[in-house]
């Protein structure tokens, strides 16, 4: 029997290295997490820190073991696996002797689940009956999912001996195989769009596919920005026999890590186009995916499988997260940068941690500092900030690029290059250098900015997770990168698990500015932003810009325009929608003025 999820809400992947071993830390309480697969280098590191804590047998795999990342990956998630069993077994068995340990354990569950429902009738007899508490939680209690995480496009070509490698052993290639190959029932998150090469992989193993009972050991889960691309995604791995289970929503721009912005398409309409056209969405998936396993040979579900539709991005109140699950219908809600200042939950060092504590609205920010040149949030004052700054002050600018899993551009060597790397930052600089004479001083200056504020991310996002575990960082100093979104501007100070938990379920409240805009009023600011800050860059825009700017300007119109009518219907938010109206119609105009041109 699977037993139905017990939370409404999921930590997302945050980085390489911030959810790098959450599972660990919170699947016991039925919180499912979400784990970076990328980087090996950090999965071993990992894995060898908890194979020695629990005392268990996987051997260290070295980098010049054959197929050494996939390896690497199926044997920590294997170990968390075990970890997590192990921990399930010693919580259940504590809860059903202990009242203390019982009160304790309820403070982590929803508050109207059947669950706490049933455990509150055995906390309040006479009797405390372990064994029937013990037979209550076998039967309707379980672990959080172990899912994982690969950004699509972090798929290097890798070399051994100056020759290339088959493509199986591309850097996301091989850490699909290596959860592939792993003995987990649980989820692979696609973000950062379509790789059709990496998409066509996942037909060589059959836990993707469903078995007679229509079960999917291995399910696929798309983190989408709108309903376009979920349809065109899940219609091509249809037509490989492969079921697209969720489509994980996240905002555009009002998220951590990457900002992947949309032409304008806000939240809000996103889930409403989600919610009318779901239907469409599984009967188009399902069709396609019957004729391929027809094809295959394979078994056909005689009925669409279950698909899900969850969100994230920006959540940050109980009656947010409540109206997003009723309105839209959402399964589950992803809570992802709070979860930064739980160290319950979450691999973030002490000082890191302070400076979100400590970090007001103005100083997160859409930066440039990603190899990948996307934008990418973060936090003024990070530790690697500093040293690049103090780097650049000697005229010293580049990372050593150790891990490489960013060498992607290919401009001067077929081999790939990371363009945070001091190689490929020295032949810039020098290029920029012999162009000096044509360009004024601030133009020189820009230019130059363009070229070195980027960072090193492989290293950068994952020596959080070795200063909280005390493991050794070897090679250049480069401090801490953190990729939060600028919702936990909202949230300052550290905060317990339980806290958190309470606060997303409404039982208590862990943010103390009462003036904190609703999510969709932040997002709706942050796209009028966004379009400010690229006219100002563009003052004499081409054909093309001008076109992409009016539909930009159509879809914000057009979701204010919902959001009007929305705020007008809806339950929720009551307290709060006069204050919201306003908001909305001053944007409106801000918006009106800044696109008057267009």
């Amino acid at each position: 029997m699977i037993k139905k999820p017990l939370h409404t809400f999921h930590i997302p992947v945050m980085g390489l290295a911030y959810t790098i071993d959450s599972p660990i830390r919170v699947a016991q309480y039925g919180i499912s997490s979400v784990v970076s697969i990328i980087d090996d280098e950090i999965v071993e590191k990992m894995k060898n820190f908890y194979n020695r804590k629990f005392n268990l047998s996987y051997q260290e795999i070295s980098a010049k073991t054959e197929d050494y990342r996939a390896r690497r990956i199926t044997d920590y998630l294997n170990l968390m696996d075990e970890i997590i069993s192990r921990k399930f077994e010693t919580l259940k068995d504590e809860v059903s002797k202990s009242r203390e340990s019982l009160q304790q354990f309820m403070s982590l569950i929803p508050q109207y689940s059947e669950l706490k429902k049933g455990l509150t009738e055995f906390l309040n007899q006479g009797d405390f009956l372990s064994l029937h508490i013990k037979n209550f939680l076998e039967e309707n209690f379980s672990p959080g999912n172990i899912d994982v995480n690969i950004m699509t496009k972090v798929d290097k070509d890798n070399y051994k001996n100056n020759e290339q490698l088959p493509v199986i052993f591309n850097d996301a290639h091989a850490s699909l195989r290596g959860f592939a190959k792993s003995r987990l029932s649980s989820s692979l998150v696609l973000s950062a769009g379509m790789n059709p090469r990496l998409y066509s992989y996942i037909e060589e193993f059959d836990d993707f596919y469903p078995d007679s009972n229509n079960f999917i050991k291995k399910k696929i889960i798309l983190k989408v920005s709108d309903f376009r691309s979920a349809m065109i995604q899940g219609n091509f791995l249809a037509k490989k026999g492969l079921w697209v289970s969720e489509y994980r929503i996240e905002s555009g721009l009002n998220c951590g890590g990457h900002a992947f912005a949309t032409d304008g398409l806000l939240l809000g309409p996103i889930l409403e186009e989600f919610k009318t056209k779901k239907m469409e969405l599984v009967s188009s998936s399902h069709s396609l995916m019957i004729k391929s396993l027809e094809q295959k040979g394979r078994y056909k579900p005689s009925e669409p499988l279950d698909l899900q539709v969850t969100v994230q991005g920006g959540v940050g109140t109980a009656e947010e997260h409540q109206f997003l699950l009723d309105n839209y219908e959402i399964s589950s809600v992803g809570w992802g940068s709070p979860f930064l200042l739980v160290p319950e939950a979450t691999c973030v060092d002490q000082e890191t941690r302070n400076l979100l504590a400590e970090s007001k609205e103005e100083d997160y920010y859409l930066s440039n500092i990603s190899p990948l040149g996307v934008p990418f949030n973060t936090v003024k004052g990070t530790s690697n900030e500093l040293i690049r700054r103090r780097k650049e002050a000697k005229n010293k600018f580049g990372s050593s690029c150790p891990k490489k899993l960013l060498a992607l551009s290919k401009e001067y060597s077929p081999q790939g290059i990371c363009t945070a790397s001091k190689k490929y930052q020295d032949i810039k600089i020098s290029e920029l250098e012999s162009q000096k004479e044509s360009l004024s001083n601030q133009q020189f200056s820009n230019k130059k900015m363009e070229i070195t504020e980027k960072a090193c991310l492989c290293v950068g996002l994952v020596n959080s997770a070795y200063i909280d575990n005390d493991i050794e960082i070897k090679g250049e100093k480069q401090g801490v990168v953190i990729c939060p979104g600028p919702n936990l501007a909202y949230f300052d100070r550290e905060i317990k698990l339980s806290e958190m938990v309470q606060h997303i379920y409404g039982v208590e409240n862990v943010i103390s500015d009462k003036n904190r805009p609703n999510v969709f009023i932040n997002e709706l600011k942050m796209y009028i932003r966004h379009l400010e800050k690229e006219m100002a860059e563009s003052p004499e825009p081409t054909v093309s810009q001008k076109k992409k700017w009016k539909t930009f300007k159509s879809n914000i119109l057009e979701g204010i325009a919902y959001y009007k009518m929305l705020f007008r219907k809806i339950s929720f938010f009551l307290n709060d929608r006069e204050k919201i109206m306003d908001q909305l119609n001053i944007l409106e105009n801000e918006f009106l003025i800044l696109t008057s041109s267009l």
